[in-house]
């Protein structure tokens, strides 16, 4: 288990997050990066329901997701996002479940786990 310094709440730190009413993520590496993502997440999903006045599908949010992280692991200037997200949501094709790279690359799952124990989670998944 990870030690947090004595002065954190542990209260106040949130590793599950909400984009939309029917999509969510957990992410493993850097907090402040997760929140920028996220925060990055829920603007992509709401500028597509004012363009489209239907929720976002979880495959496009993940795309648009990747596709931000990929841009900052090429572009001068900025380095590149230290987190990797399952992204997991429900929309009229059925359930999801995305895992995201810093790299910008994902992957679909039907069961994943990311982080320091992810090798004996997965393990116990399959």
């Amino acid at each position: 288990e990870k030690k947090l310094p004595p002065l954190i709440d542990s209260a106040s730190l949130q590793k599950i997050s909400l984009l939309t009413d029917s999509i969510g993520c957990v992410y493993s590496g850097m907090g402040p990066d997760s929140r920028v993502l996220v925060k990055k997440g829920r603007k992509i999903a709401e500028e597509y329901y004012r363009t489209y006045q239907d929720p976002i599908p979880v495959a496009r949010l993940v795309s648009e997701l990747a596709s931000v992280m990929q841009e900052y692991t090429q572009s001068g200037g900025v380095r590149p996002f230290g987190v990797s997200l399952l992204v997991a949501g429900a929309d009229e094709t059925g359930t999801h479940l995305y895992q995201v790279d810093p790299s910008g690359s994902y992957w679909a799952w039907r069961a994943s786990a990311i982080g320091k124990g992810m090798i004996n989670a997965r393990t116990f998944l399959e």
